[in-house]
């Protein structure tokens, strides 16, 4: 089987393409709902890249090292969005719980 010597290439290639965090002042200067819209458009997109890259690597067309790096970002998206959700669940049933 030959090793293909340009696949981690491809893959910081592809890897730098993926939509990265807003930067701070891009945050401070937009609400908490522009944020959290914005996270969950990159994340929608991640998973749909992710899902592309696996098709294509189904079909034959695609690089096993690409699918990984799409599926690992993915992932992190998703991940990161829990975690995001989970603490404004939790931030809104602190608020609820305050006696006034």
């Amino acid at each position: 089987m030959p090793i293909d010597m340009l696949g981690p290439v491809r893959a910081y290639q592809q890897a730098a393409r993926l939509p990265s965090a807003p930067s701070a002042a891009a945050a401070s200067e937009s609400s908490f709902g522009g944020l959290v819209e914005t996270m969950v458009k990159d994340t929608a997109s991640a998973l749909k890249q992710a899902e592309s890259a696996s098709a294509a690597q189904v079909a034959g067309k695609g690089n096993l090292v690409d699918v990984v790096t799409a599926i690992g970002a993915a992932e992190t998206a998703l991940d990161t969005m829990v975690a995001v959700r989970d603490r404004v669940v939790s931030a809104y049933q602190d608020i609820m719980r305050m006696q006034i």
